[in-house]
């Protein structure tokens, strides 16, 4: 170990707890108190040779070597309190009053101790501070002027008229005073040096910082340009810094969050409190994955925080403002706060099913389950109420009736269940789709003339044969002509027509029944679901219907298709592949629904069967 590391630790024994934790201040406290320690145990080795050469000294030379005590009594009060600018005070009084003391008794301003007044503020300058400074320079200045006055009045005693003594004298007095200003000037340098040294090592560590912070640090002005970026964007955008100065992040910035961004950089900047936006920015990717399946560009969400950057002249007008931001890639929490949303959306629908399931059951079985027990219990009583044979046979055709419409309504149930939990096959098979299609409206003309409604079914001759479940198909068409014929009103009609379009088989129902409205229309295929409010139902059902037809389309790799308008009736298209092959996972149908009833036209057939009243 040097010499200088053992002084330099010794120097650190002695530094007070505040001036440890600090490299600046620990090395102006080591620059002042080295100097003195050592030139006080200097001045102490060297009394005892100045005594052997000198001989009895005089009362002036054993004041000045008694002064000597004052260096280490700074250095004790900066080691003990900690407070460098009030020992810079203190060091300047100590050399000040030294030097009147030796001038007032040497020939006042022309005394070799007057030169030492010169260094009075050179060595006031190190503590960095204009107040001790200014406070060396006003003592200097008074002691110069007090020792001129003294001297112009006569007040001080002759100077030595031996000039070779005064001039050994001067010269020391240059000398000494040179010597401790080249000191005082290589210890500026030094702390001089020693700024840089921690301002570059600050640099470095901040430096450091940006480059692997993974948040992107910026600095913008008011109106959004970036003066600065951190190259933690590069990763996050995928785009080089040089490409995103100026507006180049802006113009990254998608176009509907364009308003937010520039928004909150102007608030910051203005109202000079921290502001938090969201909004997406365009990031870089391959071309060969620039866009996804649907083409769209590849966005990110982030998240920035900005507040006014402090201004470093108090002068700085609210146009000069910036900004600096810190912009974090959120992404993956957006996509949590989606997948929330459509869970939460899931979960009020369930409960809207729920709902409506208990709503429309309770109507559907309650109905039923009435007349099966009341005309049971009438057959039970027969003989008290004395019924005859025909009321009997009309009760239990009642009563069969009412549990044929329970049996419906749970198979409904049950099909629809198999449908949601995947369990429901189909077995597809060669079939006329024609001769189905025809036995399903004959099987609803009855229905039809009792509410006198018009069925009309148009099925050409030439209707190809198709692969798909002939029992999936006709639930279809019966699902779709008896929903048709229950909100059509009487005297109106409903149309079943079928064609061929391209490899696909196109059923439509069309009606001129009540109609769907907008806001039911975007609803409609939802299991239990019935347009119209629950407590003003004018028709029975349990809503499965259209859901059933749904999932059977969905099954079938079909599509279904749903137009319709308020009291003008309502067009259901259905259309299905000639040849369909059963595939592991089956598609969800596509439904897509429009306001404005269009009723799409189909070639007329050449046969056309009429069921009508």
């Amino acid at each position: 170990m040097t010499v200088l590391n053992i002084i330099r630790d010794c120097l650190d024994a002695l530094l007070h707890p505040s001036a440890r934790y600090d490299a600046l201040t620990r090395a102006r406290h080591r620059a002042f108190m080295a100097p003195r320690l050592l030139g006080s145990l200097a001045a102490f080795a060297a009394f005892p040779v100045y005594l052997a050469m000198r001989g009895a000294p005089t009362a002036l030379e054993v004041a000045g070597f008694a002064w000597l005590i004052a260096p280490i009594l700074l250095s004790w009060f900066l080691s003990r309190t900690g407070r460098y600018e009030g020992a810079h005070v203190l060091s300047s009084l100590a050399l000040t009053g030294l030097v009147m003391t030796v001038a007032m008794t040497t020939g006042g301003i022309e005394s070799f101790a007057a030169i030492w007044l010169v260094v009075v503020p050179l060595e006031a300058a190190l503590s960095a501070s204009r107040r001790v400074v200014a406070f060396a320079c006003a003592l200097t200045l008074g002691c110069t002027a007090a020792l001129i006055a003294f001297g112009h009045f006569d007040l001080l005693p002759p100077p030595d008229a031996n000039s070779v003594s005064r001039g050994v004298f001067m010269a020391f007095g240059v000398a000494s005073a040179t010597l401790y200003a080249a000191g005082l000037a290589f210890g500026a340098e030094s702390l001089a040096r020693t700024s840089v040294a921690l301002l570059n090592v600050e640099e470095d560590r901040y430096r450091l910082l940006a480059r692997n912070m993974s948040d992107v640090i910026s600095r913008h002005d008011r109106n959004g340009a970036v003066q600065f970026i951190s190259p933690a964007v590069e990763a996050m955008l995928g785009a080089p810094v040089s490409r995103l100065l100026g507006h180049g992040l802006f113009d990254r910035v998608h176009v509907a969050d364009r308003p937010a961004y520039l928004t909150a950089l102007s608030d910051a900047a203005r109202g000079g409190e921290a502001r938090s936006v969201e909004f997406r920015l365009r990031r870089e990717v391959p071309r060969a994955s620039a866009r996804g399946q649907n083409g769209q560009v590849d966005f990110i969400w982030v998240e920035m925080r900005c507040r006014p950057l402090e201004q470093a002249s108090e002068t700085a007008v609210w146009s000069d403002a910036e900004v600096v931001a810190v912009m974090r890639d959120v992404t993956d929490r957006k996509i949590q706060e989606q997948a929330l949303d459509l869970a939460r959306t899931a979960a009020e629908q369930a409960d809207a099913s729920k709902t409506r399931f208990l709503a429309t059951m309770s109507h559907e079985l309650r109905t039923p389950l009435n007349a099966i027990i009341g005309f049971s219990e009438m057959i039970v009583q027969e003989d008290v109420l004395m019924i005859d044979a025909v009321r009997r046979k009309e009760y239990a055709q009642l009563i069969n009736d009412s549990g044929q419409h329970l049996l419906s309504v749970v198979n409904g149930i049950l099909d629809m269940s198999k449908m949601e939990s995947g369990n429901f096959e189909i077995s597809p098979e060669p079939f006329a789709p024609r001769a189905a299609l025809i036995n399903c409206c004959n099987l609803l003309a009855l229905k039809a003339r009792e509410n006198a409604i018009d069925l009309v079914t148009r099925a050409p001759d030439d209707l190809p044969v198709m692969t798909g479940d002939p029992r999936a198909f006709k639930q279809i068409v019966l699902n779709l002509v008896a929903n048709a014929i229950k909100f059509t009103e009487r005297g109106g009609s409903v149309t079943v027509s079928a064609g061929v379009e391209g490899s696909r088989l196109v059923l439509r129902v069309c009606d001129t029944g009540v109609g769907i409205s907008a806001d039911d229309l975007k609803r409609i295929g939802n299991p239990f679901f019935q347009a119209g409010k629950t407590y003003q139902r004018r028709h029975e059902g349990t809503g499965l219907g259209l859901s059933i037809v749904k999932s059977l389309v969905a099954l079938h790799a079909g599509e279904i298709n749903v137009q319709s308008k308020l009291d003008e009736g309502t067009t259901v298209t259905v259309a299905l592949p000639l040849a369909f092959t059963p595939r592991a996972e089956q598609p969800t149908s596509n439904i897509a629904t429009l306001t404005p009833a269009v009723r799409s036209t189909i070639p007329e057939p050449s046969h056309q069967v009429k069921k009508s009243a």
